[in-house]
């Protein structure tokens, strides 16, 4: 590291977390502005509000984590383009590669930084974000979906036609013992209720019909107690629950998931490779930026933020659309979230070969 790659760094740092905490700001005061209602109408006590934005910011930060670092690298890039500084590096023969290093040190930093928070930090914040929002924001919800199936185990698979979350009750259950293909075991009950402290079922005016090859046994109860593989909220396809798990509790969610049938899993696939996907795409708006903004151009500093800003544009446009077609028409997740990075990373190839040249 020499003193060009310490001042170059220095300047980089700085005005990325400079920008981060402009944009944190004006993000948290829009977002106060548009609760201002909810916190007054439901006199929520300061602290728990102060506690709010301290995890509304991180998850900004994470939302918006490559808008931040380009518009950095191009905001003193640009800088130093417009004062000739660059001019001067270049004219004492320092290569445009070695003029990149610090960079591309600050971009790893960085980015390794963004790639630990957003599989473990942001989801920790978001847990209790979403947990404020659920409990003064949101209208609470009364009743689950109509008609949900899920599969337990692999041989078991319940059905509940309605559940009033209010009085935790819910009508017309049925659970099934399927092995194979033979049904060994049906439990029907017209009414059950949950116990939240005993994590429990019961069971009301309950049949149980067991098929033991070629004879049947029917049971009837009054009442019956069971421990069931699910809780009442399981009933309920809350898709915004991927933000608050840490990845390997999203990789178990996942497969729990799965095992039940779920057709929605997309969603949570896009979220998992998205944490991975965001930090590298990072690294290459830093590439873009930096080869963008070390010209100096009539236009100056406005004219390289415009471009900047237009690019970040297309990048969430088409990323937007991108995650869209995989959790609305089934294009592979994984595809979906990186496809911007591999077309962005050859916009960056191009844009380097231009400036070695």
């Amino acid at each position: 590291m020499k003193k060009l790659d310490w001042f170059i760094l220095k300047k980089f740092l700085t005005t990325f977390f400079f920008t981060i905490l402009l944009m944190a700001l004006i993000a948290s005061v829009i977002d106060f502005s548009e609760k201002m209602n909810d916190f007054t109408k439901k006199d929520v006590p300061l602290s728990a509000i102060l506690n709010y934005f301290k995890n509304f910011i991180p998850h900004i930060t994470a939302l918006l984590f490559q808008f931040f670092l380009f518009i950095a690298t191009i905001f003193f890039t640009s800088k130093m383009a417009y004062k000739s500084e660059i001019i001067a590096i270049l004219a004492n023969g320092v290569s445009f590669q070695r003029f990149l290093r610090p960079y591309i040190i600050g971009a790893v930093l960085l980015c390794g930084l963004s790639l630990w928070a957003n599989h473990f930090i942001v989801p920790m914040a978001n847990k209790q974000r979403l947990a404020f929002e659920d409990r003064y924001i949101h209208l609470e919800k009364a009743s689950a979906d109509q008609n949900v199936h899920l599969r337990l185990t692999k041989d078991l698979y319940i059905f509940m036609q309605n559940f009033d979350y209010k009085t935790n009750t819910g009508n017309r259950f049925t659970a099934e013992r399927i092995v194979g293909t033979e049904l060994k075991e049906k439990t029907i009950a017209d009414r059950v209720s949950y116990d939240s402290t005993k994590k429990e079922w019961t069971l009301y005016n309950v049949r149980i019909r067991k098929n033991n090859g070629m004879t049947e046994e029917l049971k009837v109860f009054a009442e019956l107690k069971q421990k069931y593989p699910f809780v009442p909220h399981d009933l309920d396809e809350d898709e915004s629950v991927k933000e608050a798990l840490t990845t390997p509790e999203l990789t178990r969610y996942i497969e729990r998931e799965k095992l039940r049938g779920r057709e929605t899993l997309n969603f949570f696939y896009v979220e998992k490779y998205r944490r991975t996907s965001q930090p590298f795409a990072g690294m290459i708006m830093v590439v873009i930026g930096a080869c963008i903004a070390s010209r100096k151009i009539r236009g100056g500093s406005g004219l390289h933020l415009a471009l900047g800003i237009v690019l970040s544009a297309v990048y969430f446009f088409t990323m937007q659309f991108s995650t869209t077609f995989s959790t609305k028409a089934g294009l592979n997740p994984l595809l979906s979230v990186w496809i911007m990075n591999f077309v962005f990373g050859g916009v960056a190839l191009v844009l380097l070969r231009k400036q070695i040249r």
